[in-house]
């Protein structure tokens, strides 16, 4: 069987699974409809303010209208969150005092928040050169939730837990809010003051409620990500209850500051339009993970998660099993990107990350990853990680080409 006729069988197996998606748009949409209408948007929100960017009526109005579509007291959204990353500090910073303990409970951090914490690289301000105290749960051995580990964990001095939504770069299934609520349930038994903080990059729209709908106090994550809908040019934001959102808006700007200022550069519309696109576009970017996972499968390749399992993020795993395998699958996909099909992608140090990295990347937004990217870490087991897509065609066309590069088992 050619690399054409496994993606038709795959799309023939999976029309159900894209209708169902498209019903979850619908919801997702609507929800994102009511909160425009509540806050009353107009064509006048588009404007924007220079300086210190006071008095941004697009601004505060963005900033009330995420809010409501997350289901928080509160949100601030910003150009000048410069990553998802940022945005996560800017809310740890802003909450944690020295002294106070941090607990991660779904295993080791994303790569580029382990400098954030202090686990890698000295002498920058990390979490625990300020006196944080930091400790992690391990994973089972399926790479789930240990709630026996987590039930006996949360202490009276556990001030914040990490819930990391997203697998990032670890080969676990990523969160569902149904395993989120319980997390936090679980903690709030065991101290009810404790904050539940949820890294929820990749994750925005892919279920029909948020973190912060089912009882997290705070969450953050990334605007060239899934609430941006693609055509955001930079930022992210950070929701939840409102003096701990504020509180994370003054580490981003400053102490008595907090969310009045922020000039938005012109770019209200932009932003206002991206999260009205949001829905839609990460229900596309789910059936490529469905696609890509049903393929790769039949193929013989392990993969994350499995090919008919609900979706928890944007992430599609593959565990191809050589560098050589890796870098020819990033290859296929740039030369089937829009922007820089004619580049090739190699193996290099990131600012944040332990390893090398390989990244095809062939998108409009320089890391928009709602847009079809692949990448992945050159350490064994070598898995690439394929993320986003504007419409599912593309993803089909793309991986066509990936096929014929790295061939089966």
């Amino acid at each position: 069987m050619n690399s054409l006729e496994h993606l038709r069988e795959a799309e023939q197996a999976l029309l159900q699974i894209f209708s169902g998606i498209d019903a979850q748009v619908k919801q997702n949409l609507k929800r994102v409809l009511d909160a425009f209408r509540h806050h009353r948007v107009g064509a006048h929100h588009f404007a924007g303010v220079s300086g210190y960017g006071h008095d941004d009526l697009g601004r505060e109005t963005l900033d009330k209208v995420f809010a409501s579509v997350m289901g928080a007291e509160a949100a601030v959204v910003r150009v000048q969150f410069v990553s998802g990353t940022h945005a996560i500090a800017c809310a740890l910073f802003g909450v944690l005092r020295p002294g106070d303990e941090m607990l991660a409970v779904a295993g080791s951090p994303y790569d580029t928040l382990e400098e954030v914490i202090g686990l890698r690289g000295q002498g920058q301000g990390s979490l625990i050169e300020f006196g944080i105290r930091y400790s992690q749960l391990h994973l089972t051995k399926q790479g789930t939730i240990d709630w026996q580990a987590l039930s006996c964990a949360v202490g009276s001095n556990t001030s914040l837990v990490l819930i990391q939504r997203s697998c990032g770069y670890s080969w676990r299934p990523s969160l569902s809010i149904a395993e989120i609520q319980k997390i936090i349930h679980v903690v709030k038994q065991q101290n009810p003051n404790t904050i539940c903080f949820v890294d929820n990059c990749y994750g925005e729209f892919i279920e029909t409620q948020e973190p912060t709908t089912v009882g997290a106090d705070l969450m953050a994550g990334s605007l060239i990500k899934n609430p941006g809908g693609t055509i955001v040019n930079a930022g992210g934001y950070i929701a939840g209850r409102a003096d701990l959102v504020e509180a994370a808006a003054c580490r981003l700007t400053a102490p008595g500051i907090g969310s009045y200022a922020g000039a938005t550069f012109d770019q209200n519309r932009l932003l206002f339009q991206g999260l009205f696109l949001a829905p839609q576009m990460v229900g596309e970017a789910i059936k490529g993970t469905f696609l890509t996972g049903y393929v790769f499968d039949k193929l013989g390749y392990p993969v994350n998660p499995a090919p008919l399992t609900p979706r928890r993020d944007v992430i599609q795993a593959i565990k191809l099993g050589s560098a050589s395998k890796l870098i020819a699958f990033c290859k296929a996909i740039q030369q089937h990107s829009p922007i820089g099909s004619y580049l090739d992608p190699v193996p290099d140090k990131m600012p944040g990350y332990e390893s090398h990295v390989i990244m095809a990347g062939g998108t409009f937004i320089e890391g928009g990853t709602l847009e079809f990217s692949a990448d992945g870490p050159l350490r064994e087991p070598y898995i690439v990680y394929c993320q986003g897509g504007t419409h599912w065609t593309h993803v089909a066309i793309a991986l066509e080409a990936a096929i014929e590069a790295v061939g089966g088992v």
